[in-house]
């Protein structure tokens, strides 16, 4: 029977009726009329409109995330059974990972990512995570070397889709599969995988019309995998680079036990970063920081920042004073980056808020203090759970407040807890909940920080968070008093010889008479160095740590100077020489003056 279709005019005249079709609605309103009294008119119109109503599904339910996998699932779900009665999407590893795909064709390895099937009971295809490969005459291998879809009406007669595994395919046909269609998944001119929509209880097999359907529904599905393979390389080029700025295995020091977690948040990475850095003098300090934003702009700011904590603490500043070098350095990345892309995402305003601490085993005492960063929380020995009420201080960036510290003293076994905000706040929960929440989880006694670190994650965090967290758990110990040995020397020449004797007694019962020489003669040094040019009282100290540590303080603020003498210079080789027997050596300053360290490795 011959259709007869034809455009209707721009409107009809106002006396006239609007033109209509067998069911009542207006056959005009898609700027078509239909010739009611062809045969099977009515039966064209509810399958254009049930159509049309399938694209408008695929185009609101597919794509609703950025995940490949679930993309794919959601192109055979909307599919299934309206359209077929059996789909199977299978993509190369390489987008599933975020890369850009090769070129595909016969005897390309695809991966099984997506199933659905009206039957409940097992099919007899490969299935999900399997591995295919399909043989050069098989209509999916034809589809993707032609990038062309491909019609199988009826599967008995395709010998080349029977010829990849005709011992399986025969059990396929028995059981009621007959007919196929292939599309190539091809999004911004790159093939991107294959589907294939199968029927078996529909006795009608797939015609023209409906390889036209199948191409549109695809193409839009392969558009929404492509954006999800885009996302997925962005993302995990980001963690990558997160990843490799944060720290490494455990730092080399003694002074806490640590354990940390750091988990990506389900939008995108940002800039959360955690750090253990040993410092002189058997210290450690332990920096929690939070970066505004996500992505690679959040990444990256993060690792600057991370460096210049490190550069910070090689200076050994107060803690206060470190956080006021990173609030002008951020405050000069705000400045510089604010002009280089005003419309990329994640670029300009910089923001971050840090908590800075720092514990020494010999006094016990924990210095701490913080820029806009949540409340660390102390867990006593006997479990009890403080939050340390550090004075508020703005984030970093903001420039001209100043940072105040406060500093505790520590029982041995104490738990420092550090963490970002996305650990205790989120849409659903405020953060006086969250640290309620926290305090409960925290309170226990005897918990390894690792024990620790995983009950609080179990307690607080959902499966995918929506912000990224870091958290920091260090359980402090004490360095005794039999590994610690200080003298406090008057301001006389006549002392040196008798701190030689009293360094010398003192690695002797360490049974470090390996170390006694060279830790003789720098201590010397030092002793004569602070006697000669500096002021006020001299205390001479050695810590037996991972590292023999040999410390002299006095009351004056200069500092020494490594220098190459001259042969005709008098004097100038004492500090030459230290360098030379130890691994590090350096100054930090104090209140009262400043303290010259050396690190010698133990036998």
């Amino acid at each position: 029977t011959t259709r007869t279709v034809v455009p209707t005019p721009a409107g009809p005249p106002s006396h006239a009726p609007t033109p209509t079709g067998p069911d009542g609605e207006s056959a005009g309103a898609e700027g078509w009329l239909l010739l009611v009294g062809e045969p099977g008119v009515g039966r064209l119109a509810v399958l254009a409109r049930r159509r049309l109503e399938l694209l408008h599904d695929a185009s609101v339910r597919i794509g609703t995330t950025l995940d490949v996998t679930r993309t794919a699932e959601e192109l055979a779900e909307v599919t299934v059974p309206r359209f077929a009665d059996f789909v199977a999407v299978d993509l190369p590893d390489s987008v599933l990972r975020g890369e850009e795909p090769e070129a595909l064709g016969g005897g390309t390895a695809l991966r099984r990512v997506a199933i659905r099937a009206v039957r409940k009971e097992p099919h007899k295809l490969y299935d999900v995570g399997d591995l295919v490969e399909y043989v050069p005459s098989t209509p999916q291998a034809r589809c993707l070397e032609t990038r062309r879809s491909v019609l199988e009406p009826v599967l008995a007669d395709a010998g080349g889709w029977i010829a990849q595994d005709p011992a399986r395919l025969e059990r396929v046909l028995a059981a009621g599969i007959h007919s196929l269609i292939t599309v190539p998944l091809r999004a911004r001119g790159t093939t991107l995988g294959v589907v294939s929509f199968y029927r078996s209880l529909r006795p009608a097999a797939f015609e023209d019309d409906d390889l036209s359907l199948a191409q549109e529904l695809s193409g839009r599905a392969a558009i929404c995998i492509d954006n999800a393979r885009r996302y997925t390389r962005e993302h995990n080029t980001a963690l990558t680079l997160q990843r490799s700025l944060l720290p490494r295995g455990r730092s080399e020091q003694s002074a806490v036990e640590v354990a940390y977690r750091y988990l990506p948040a389900q939008a995108g990475v940002g800039g959360d970063w955690f750090d253990v850095i040993p410092l002189s003098g058997a210290r450690v300090a332990l920096v929690v920081g939070d970066v505004v934003g996500h992505g690679l702009h959040a990444a990256a700011t993060m690792g600057r920042l991370r460096t210049a904590v490190h550069n910070f603490c090689a200076l050994d500043m107060p803690p206060e004073d470190l956080l006021t070098h990173l609030d002008d350095l951020v405050g000069r990345l705000d400045r510089g980056e604010g002009w280089a892309a005003e419309n990329t995402p994640d670029s300009g305003i910089v923001g971050a808020t840090c908590l800075y601490a720092v514990y020494d085993p010999v006094s016990r005492r924990c210095t701490l203090t913080r820029a806009g960063h949540p409340l660390p929380a102390v867990v006593a020995p006997d479990g009890t759970v403080e939050f340390v009420d550090l004075p508020s201080a703005p984030p970093l960036g903001l420039g001209g407040m100043p940072f105040e510290t406060i500093e505790l003293e520590l029982a041995e076994g104490s738990q420092l807890v550090l963490y970002t905000d996305g650990l205790v706040e989120d849409r659903h929960r405020d953060i006086d909940a969250g640290l309620d929440q926290l305090r409960t989880v925290l309170a226990g006694v005897g918990r390894p920080p690792e024990e620790t670190c995983e009950a609080v994650l179990d307690a607080l965090l959902p499966t995918r968070p929506g912000d990224d967290v870091a958290l920091l758990v260090a359980r402090t110990h004490t360095l005794g008093a039999d590994r610690v040995a200080q003298w406090d020397l008057p301001s006389d020449p006549a002392v040196v010889s008798r701190s030689r004797a009293a360094v010398t007694d003192r690695l002797a019962a360490w049974d470090l008479d390996d170390l006694a020489f060279s830790t003789e003669l720098i201590a010397s040094e030092l002793v004569t160095n602070a006697i000669r040019h500096a002021v006020g009282p001299v205390q001479l100290r050695l810590l037996r740590d991972r590292a023999l540590i040999c410390e002299v303080s006095d009351g004056s603020s200069t500092s020494p100077r490594l220098r190459r003498a001259r042969s005709t210079d008098e004097g100038g080789r004492g500090l030459f020489l230290v360098a030379q027997l130890t691994e590090r050596w350096g100054t930090r300053y104090t209140p009262n003056g400043k303290i010259i360290w050396t690190e010698q490795p133990l036998p």
